[in-house]
């Protein structure tokens, strides 16, 4: 089996876990995902196309440096973005349009050690994106597994117009948290929007969105007793190093 082959089949699976209905991670034409074939082009869904429902069609290949330098260059309007997404396919003949997204999936897939990429709209997730004190309430850790799994800070987002807008912040977001803690982060919230999470293996991302989705239900469940009750970021620190930590994060979902 060739390496596209397997990175489409892969993507597939993820896709399909992700978008199924018991999880309520997405529905419809939500959400979208990613996986890198190789240094120079990944797999991305096409636009439209329903998570759940994935299958061989639904998937575009995207150049992944060309999509970056849409990035880089100026200011562009609807036009020019769908312009660009054009121009950033492998085959650029094929009418299928990648998703919207595709500028920050390329962006996400050029860190070291990110293979997938798996975006959502959970319910739980966005009743609190959704909500006036988004940033404050993600701020903190509340257990070890959600650091385990879902890393030592989240990267949060404030509500910005998905496409190229959004792909700058991002990026500039993650770089921050990249400076700070010398790793690329497991997930990011979008306020009004959703999370991306982000790993080496489709695992990984599998975890990570099912870890944050419980995070956002203990979260508001909090707040039927008076509110969180964060870690310390000495506590924080002490479990996102310690050597078991370490251990049955590299066991967790497989």
């Amino acid at each position: 089996m060739s390496d596209t082959t397997r990175a489409l089949q892969d993507i597939i699976e993820l896709s399909r876990f992700l978008g199924d209905p018991q999880y309520d991670f997405a529905i419809l034409g939500e959400g979208n995902t990613s996986v890198k074939i190789d240094s120079d082009s990944f797999f991305i869904k096409a636009s439209g196309k329903q998570l759940g429902a994935a299958d061989a069609n639904s998937f575009v290949a995207v150049n992944t440096k060309r999509a970056i330098s849409f990035i880089n260059g100026p200011d562009i309007d609807d036009l020019g973005v769908k312009d660009a997404l054009l121009k950033s396919k492998v085959d650029q003949i094929s009418p299928v349009m990648p998703s919207v997204e595709t500028f920050f999936h390329a962006y996400l897939q050029s860190l070291p050690d990110v293979n997938y990429v798996g975006h959502t709209h959970p319910t739980a997730v966005n009743s609190i994106m959704c909500s006036v004190h988004a940033e404050e309430a993600v701020s903190g850790r509340l257990f070890p597994d959600e650091i385990v799994c879902c890393g030592p800070e989240v990267v949060f987002i404030p509500y910005t117009d998905p496409g190229m807008v959004l792909s700058r912040i991002l990026r500039e977001r993650v770089e921050a948290f990249i400076d700070k803690w010398n790793m690329a982060p497991k997930c990011i919230l979008m306020q009004n929007h959703g999370l991306i999470a982000l790993g080496k293996e489709a695992r990984d991302v599998k975890s990570a969105t099912l870890m944050y989705v419980k995070t956002a239900r203990v979260l508001i469940g909090t707040h039927a007793f008076g509110g969180p009750n964060y870690f310390t970021d000495a506590n924080v620190a002490r479990i996102h190093t310690r050597p078991d930590e370490h251990y049955r994060q590299n066991i967790i979902g497989k």
